[in-house]
């Protein structure tokens, strides 16, 4: 096929780290012309890693190493980049853009990569903003991709603001509480008390991370976070958030308050309550939206075929098996940074091939569950599929085909802990505490869809003393996934090294390893070790 006599005209609202990776993919075709991009961005800061926000607000991180694109590139290549601004309203008809600065962007395909905010729970106390068309259309356009204030001593842990009211909080010597236990409250609380802050972490279930982790997972967990010095209160619901008057009347967080009379003091409330996809731009422009935008396989929306949707907006079901699905559709964003990436390079490859006059290919490939990663000094946790059946569970009698079967060994005492769950002896979930090196292989092991060892007892002894690390096999296969986020392997990781990147940070530059949700960190720092070292590295 000839290639289009005009440049496709591609509008990208999000300059977040999908929106950013998106942008990158599309620059070839924005330098031969074929491409007409602009993307909008409500940030004045260049794209940088959220996932990795908290490491800077307590002072573990410069904003520069959290930093993922040159917004400079993208505008050499040819792109327009314009910060600080919003998109406000969508006009389909007229295939047209509205800022908040009143500038109408004409586009032939317009691509959401809004993102995810912060959920603010029903606390009395504070205000929890309604996103609903009907509530979009008695607000007006002031809300579109806007936060709503929180009171003084309240505040999420989202973006660069965020991380400057908690760091100042932090060197203050305040004391914090965090409302929630999933993966990102949990790194945030590990990473203040080492910073010497005094944290509570209120949940509202028996055991933290209760959507990765089992319970006899999660209460090795909770005791492996109080050694941490987190204090931890579980069973806790809370209802409302009480306030002290300061000077000139402002009201500042005092304490939280449950269901069962406790008053939680704090000096600084951190809300790590999951998040919500921002849709409400595509909400009031009339597109279907459910957990997110609704998109289908090949990320188009439902409504209109010139719209699309990638990253954390983007709630991805396929239009073909859902019938009579109403109001309620499967699934929902992935929350992870990994997929979003993957979907931005094959919708970049996708409208790329379209502006040279090619056609559309297959869907990106189905993600498998991703493995879960909690980051913290001496806390180890990695996580993945559905852990929840139990030791003695069995299969119905004269049920047929292949049955689950499930290997568990617990040491609270030392913060130990590992389950695994297989099929036919190929492993589909585990659960691991404390046991980094176990992990790491039962990580390769579901990676592969390979079968564990008859004998399950052998994978624990990786985080005995008398392992030696270097005589590891599978872990360390040049083909091995290191990085799970963006897909990088031993064998790239290796050839890296031997460029001369000695250093995490260098590796991760120069293969993009660990600049996604950095749980591969200490796994780079290792297989550098070993590939840097003449002693540990193959021979050639």
């Amino acid at each position: 096929m000839t290639a289009p006599d005009a440049a496709l005209r591609v509008v990208v609202v999000g300059f977040g780290p999908v929106g950013a990776r998106f942008c990158e993919e599309l620059l070839p075709g924005v330098r031969s012309g074929s491409i007409e991009l602009t993307v909008v961005g409500a940030e004045s800061e260049a794209p940088y890693n959220r996932v990795l926000i908290a490491e800077v607000a307590v002072g573990h991180a410069e904003f520069d190493d959290i930093v993922l694109h040159d917004p400079a590139e993208i505008v050499e290549a040819g792109a327009r980049v314009l910060s600080s601004t919003r998109v406000v309203r969508i006009d389909r008809e007229q295939h047209e853009v509205e800022l908040s600065t009143g500038e109408l962007l004409s586009y032939d395909r317009l691509v959401l990569a809004t993102g995810a905010r912060s959920n603010i729970p029903t606390l009395v106390g504070v205000e929890r903003r309604a996103y609903d068309a009907a509530a979009l259309a008695r607000a007006g356009a002031g809300v579109i991709g806007a936060d709503p204030a929180l009171p003084e001593g309240v505040t999420v842990l989202r973006d660069l603001a965020d991380a400057d009211r908690i760091g100042s909080a932090i060197r203050s010597g305040a004391r914090i509480v965090v409302l929630g236990a999933g993966v990102l409250g949990l790194e945030f609380a590990l990473l203040a008390a080492r910073a010497g802050a005094q944290v509570c972490v209120v949940h509202h279930g028996p055991t933290p991370m209760p959507r990765n982790l089992d319970r006899g997972a999660g209460a090795v967990l909770a005791r492996s976070l109080r050694e941490a010095g987190v204090a931890v209160l579980a069973h806790s619901v809370a209802e409302s958030v009480a306030f002290h008057a300061e000077e000139a009347g402002v009201r500042r967080f005092d304490a939280l308050v449950t269901a069962d009379g406790n008053y939680v003091r704090g000096d600084l409330l951190v809300m790590s309550c999951g998040v919500g996809a921002r849709a409400e731009l595509a909400t009031a422009a009339g597109l279907r939206t459910a957990a997110g935008v609704v998109v289908d396989s090949s990320l188009r929306s439902w409504t209109d075929p010139d719209v699309y949707a990638i990253g954390d907006c983007a709630h991805v079901v396929d239009p073909e098996l859902v019938r009579d699905a109403g109001d309620r559709l499967p699934g929902a964003p992935s929350g992870l940074i990994g997929p979003g990436w993957r979907q931005a390079e094959w919708l970049a490859a996708q409208l790329s091939a379209e502006a040279d006059g090619g056609s559309f290919q297959d869907g990106p490939p189905v993600e498998r569950p991703a493995v879960v990663m909690l980051k913290g000094e001496g806390v180890d946790v990695v996580a993945v599929g559905d852990v929840s059946i139990e030791l003695w569970d069995t299969p119905p009698y004269g049920e047929s085909g292949p049955h689950r079967h499930v290997a568990q060994w617990a040491d609270p005492q030392h913060g130990r802990y590992v389950k695994m769950v297989s099929r036919d002896g190929v492993l589909e979930a585990f659960a691991s505490v404390g046991m980094p090196r176990t992990a790491a292989e039962l990580t390769v092991l579901y990676e592969r869809g390979g079968e564990l060892p008859s004998d399950r007892s052998l994978l624990l002894r990786l985080d005995g003393p008398d392992d030696d690390p270097s005589t590891g096999g599978d872990a360390f296969a040049p083909t091995a996934t290191v990085c799970w986020c963006n897909g990088v392997t031993v064998e790239r990781v290796e050839a890296s090294v031997h460029a001369g990147n000695a250093t995490v940070a260098c590796v991760g530059k120069d293969t993009r390893a660990g600049t996604g949700c950095g749980g591969c960190k200490g796994r780079l720092a290792e297989l550098i070790e070993r590939f840097d070292s003449p002693l540990l590295a193959p021979s050639a």
